[in-house]
C-alpha cells in the first residue's frame, strides 16, 4: 500500500496506474475463459510478484453489487450471474437433460466415495448399475475414469470432474452437503455397508495406492468394467 509521504504525486499516480492495469488484465483473463481460472494461471499473465490474491479480492468487491459476480468455483475464479437474478434468466437457459433417479444416486455415490468401482457403487445402492447410467454421467462431463483397481478383474475406478464442481457451483468436493442432507432430499435412500464406511469426499487427481493408471488399450476407455 502507498502511504502519504512515501513518494511524490507522480510516483503515486504511476503505481496506481500499474495496479489498475493489472486489475483490468485479471478481469479480461477471467471474462475470456470458458472455465474457472486458477490463481496460478492468472499469475502467468501478470508481472512477477503481482498480488494476484489481492487483485482478485478487489475485483470481487467491485462486482459484488452488480448483475454478475466474481465467484470462486471449482478451484478457480469465474464470473457468474448474481444469485438473486438467476430466476429471471431461467427462461433463456438451455434445459439440461434430466437425470434419472439411478443416475442421481450413482453421481452422489461417486462424489462421496471416489475413487469407486461399478461393483462398489452397486454394493452401496443395493441394485445393479447399468453401463448406460455411467455413460450418461460421463457424457454430461461430471464423472471420469480415473484408473484401475488393483483387484481381481482390474475394475475401472470413477471420480468426479472439474465440470461437476463448476455445474454445481462448488469450490471443491469438500463443499458437498452431508449424506444425511442428500437422503433428506430423496437423492440417496440407502446406507453404505459398514465395511464400506463413509469416507470424506476427496477428488485428488493423484491415483490412490490401490489404483493403477488406465492402459493404452482403447478398450480401457470403452469397457468401463
Amino acid at each position: 500500500m502507498i502511504e502519504a509521504g512515501d513518494c511524490n504525486e507522480g510516483e503515486a499516480a504511476e503505481a496506481f496506474g500499474a495496479r489498475h492495469d493489472q486489475l483490468r488484465l485479471v478481469e479480461a483473463v477471467v471474462f475470456a475463459s470458458a472455465n474457472p481460472v486458477s490463481v496460478a494461471d492468472i499469475a502467468l499473465r501478470l508481472p512477477a510478484g503481482a498480488d494476484v490474491e489481492g487483485l482478485l479480492a478487489d475485483l470481487a468487491a467491485l462486482y459484488a453489487g452488480r448483475g454478475v459476480n466474481l465467484t470462486k468455483v471449482a478451484g478457480g475464479w469465474a464470473f457468474r450471474t448474481a444469485p438473486d437474478l438467476g430466476f429471471l434468466l431461467r427462461q433463456d437457459a438451455v434445459e439440461p437433460r434430466r437425470l434419472s433417479r439411478a443416475a442421481l444416486e450413482t453421481l452422489a455415490i461417486i462424489a462421496y466415495h471416489q475413487p469407486v468401482t461399478r461393483a462398489e457403487i452397486e454394493a452401496i445402492r443395493g441394485v445393479a448399475t447399468s453401463k448406460g447410467t455411467l455413460d450418461v454421467l460421463m457424457e454430461a462431463g461430471w464423472i471420469r475414469m480415473r484408473g484401475r483397481r488393483r483387484a481381481p478383474g482390474r475394475p475401472v475406478t470413477y471420480g468426479t470432474t472439474v465440470g461437476f464442481l463448476d455445474h454445481f457451483g462448488l469450490e471443491s468436493v469438500g463443499d458437498l452437503p452431508g449424506l444425511e442432507e442428500l437422503k433428506g432430499a430423496g437423492l440417496l435412500d440407502t446406507v453404505p455397508p459398514s465395511a464400506q464406511g463413509i469416507p470424506g469426499p476427496n477428488d485428488d487427481e493423484a491415483l490412490s495406492g490401490d489404483e493403477d493408471p488406465l492402459g493404452d488399450d482403447p478398450g480401457d476407455l470403452l469397457s468401463g468394467r
